[in-house]
């Protein structure tokens, strides 16, 4: 690399270090410390053990909200790419267009349908029917996970199927392939590094999630992301809290593991027919 290359890339470099290297060493250090004397100790790591079954809940429910976004996701984006470039964009915008709303603003729009009293609940009482436990469950903090990410897998989804060449699907019909043959020999090997990304952006965030478990779930439904903000925020415990944060990050690099193990360096897959 020349010189000229490398001042090129200071800046880039610069940045990493300041707002990705030295957050996380001063995650590191508070973990492996001691809130009171500051003494290196092991006794943080051991009292994470004790909140394996919030973490078994919060990655079972982020499994569970990136499959259904999977599900919805994968055909909008395979519609979205089969139309014109103009309706494209158009569509597009409308699946990017919750985003530009607060995440805060739109978690709160689902409390206030869910509610006992809210929108939803109202209505179906005037039915006969209500009020429903609609809130305050695992099925609520699912519906608010699958809402809030599903854009993240439609994205991914869309930038994939939409450069997937039409000539091989077109080959695989002249080759004697119905519709479903063409789909799982061609169109879903091709799309599967956007699955794989899309089921990581989705699940990364909704394991590590709080606000969303916090006024749509209840006490039953904590998050390992509500453990880590009471911890910091409550307990003024930052040195356990940095603990949790620490397993958080190495479900992180799981995920990208397993996404460079899915997927191969030019993204593409071998199409078999």
């Amino acid at each position: 690399m020349s010189k000229k290359k490398r001042w090129l890339s200071g800046p880039y470099v610069l940045w990493m270090v300041i707002f990705t290297v030295v957050p996380l060493g001063v995650v590191a250090y508070f973990a492996l410390t001691d809130n009171i004397t500051g003494a290196f100790t092991l006794q943080k790591r051991a009292n994470v053990g004790s909140y394996l079954p919030i973490f078994l809940r919060s990655v079972g429910l982020s499994l569970v909200s990136a499959v259904i976004c999977l599900l919805i996701g994968y055909p909008v984006a395979y519609c979205i790419a089969r139309t014109k470039p103009s309706t494209q964009r158009l569509l597009y915008l409308l699946v990017m267009l919750p985003m530009c709303m607060s995440f805060l603003l739109r978690t709160l729009a689902w409390v206030a349908l869910l509610e006992d009293t809210g929108i939803l609940n109202t209505f179906l009482g005037k039915l006969g029917i209500g009020p429903l436990p609609l809130i305050r469950n695992y099925a609520a903090v699912i519906l608010g996970m699958a809402y809030n990410y599903l854009p993240y897998m439609i994205m991914p989804l869309y930038s994939v199927i939409v450069k997937i060449d039409h000539r091989l699907v077109e080959a695989a019909q002249d080759l004697g392939c119905n519709s479903v043959q063409v789909f799982s020999r061609v169109i879903l090997p091709l799309s599967l590094p956007g699955i794989v990304s899309g089921v990581t952006m989705v699940f990364v965030p909704a394991v590590s999630t709080f606000y969303i478990s916090q006024k749509l779930g209840s006490t039953g439904t904590i998050l390992i992301g509500d453990v880590v903000e009471s911890q910091f925020k409550g307990a003024y415990n930052p040195n356990l809290g940095a603990a949790l944060s620490l397993v958080l990050m190495a479900l992180v690099f799981v995920c990208v593991g397993l996404m460079n193990r899915f997927t191969d360096d030019d993204g593409e897959e071998i199409v078999t027919i």
